[in-house]
Order: structure tokens, then sequence, then C-alpha cells
């Protein structure tokens, strides 16, 4: 699948390297009070490839260092629309669908308040986030409620996915010292130990 660009209303839809697995531009509307742009509209979304019913919205906070994932869920899978209100992330999709030609593989974008972007997950990916800046609030759009007991994760680290994630510290090498997990976190299996 090639880097397919589709304009639809107020958004720029790029199609990446993993099929579904969308990177959204919006545009903003400014002076110097400030901006005015819309974050979702359904009629342009469905034009841009997303055809999604979304059911929820959810918004985090979190500090420089917090890696929150690589999460999924196992018999209720989500797609999500993911953006940051402020501050900054490095966001990543990990493909768990069986039997595609991308399986194991990721992407991933810088998202954050200055470049207002977005990433479409589509159902079938481990999803998590880096946070690069001092604070960032994370806000994202899911097509199915959230249960608590079909929670899945993947190692964030796991060698055989090769993440590249972002240096914290502004140095060429990546430390992993920095990075504060959750207990639960800590503790997803790699990709050759997972069980679907």
């Amino acid at each position: 699948m090639g880097n397919v660009v589709v304009e639809a209303g107020n958004f720029t839809f790029r199609e990446t390297s993993i099929e579904g697995v969308v990177v959204v531009d919006a545009k903003a509307f400014g002076d110097s009070r400030g901006y005015f742009m819309e974050t979702y509209k359904k009629s342009d979304f469905a034009r841009g490839g997303i055809n999604v019913d979304f059911v929820q919205d959810n918004q985090s906070s979190s500090t420089r260092g917090v890696l929150r994932g690589l999460h999924f869920q196992i018999n209720h899978p989500q797609s999500k629309l993911v953006r940051v209100a402020s501050g900054e992330v490095f966001d990543v999709a990990v493909d768990l669908r069986p039997g595609s030609p991308t399986y194991g593989q990721w992407e991933g974008v810088v998202l954050s308040g200055e470049n207002r972007r977005q990433f479409f997950i589509p159902r079938g990916f481990a999803h998590g986030f880096l946070v690069l800046s001092d604070q960032a609030v994370f806000c994202y759009k899911c097509d199915d409620v959230y249960h608590p007991n079909d929670e899945g994760g993947l190692m964030w680290n796991d060698p055989d996915l090769g993440i590249e994630w972002p240096a914290l510290n502004g140095s060429v090498l990546f430390d992993e010292s920095e990075i504060l997990l959750s207990d639960k976190d800590k503790k997803h299996p790699p990709l050759k130990e997972l069980s679907l």
C-alpha cells in the first residue's frame, strides 16, 4: 500500500506503510486571538476511508518519560483515533492481525498540541505512547467501550518489534532508565509469547 493522500473537508488523510493505519492532519483557522479547528467530522472521515462509529472518548494526562502501552483488548478490539491536546508524545501502533502481511510491524508518529496531528489505529493493533514533553494531555476516541477484564498487552521494548523510541535526554541514544511504566505494563510478554 502506498502513501495515498485523500483530502476531505478540513482534513488530509495519509495512509502509512501498514494497511488501515492513517495519519490525519486538520486545518486550523487562526488569528491573533488563537485558532479554531475541527478534530472530527463523521462524513469527512468516511470520505477519507475511516468509517467507524465511535462510542467513547477518553483523555489522560502524563508526565515526561511516561510510557503507556502497548495495550489492546482481546475479545472486544477497539479502533482508536488519537491526538494530543497539549504537549508531545511519540505514538505507536503494532499490527497484531492474524494473517496480516504486516503482522508484528509497527508505525509511529509524533503527535503534539502544536502539530495538531491525529493517528487512526484500526482494530487488531496494540497501541502505546511515550511522553516527550514535560506534560501531555492525550485524547482518543474508541469504537467500543473499555472492558477491564479483556485487557491484553505487549512488551514495549521487545527486540523482535524493534520500535525506535525517541531519546528523552536530547542525546542520540535512547536510555530505558528514563521510562516510567505502570506495574502492569512492566509485565507484558514479547510478541513471540503472545497468544491471541
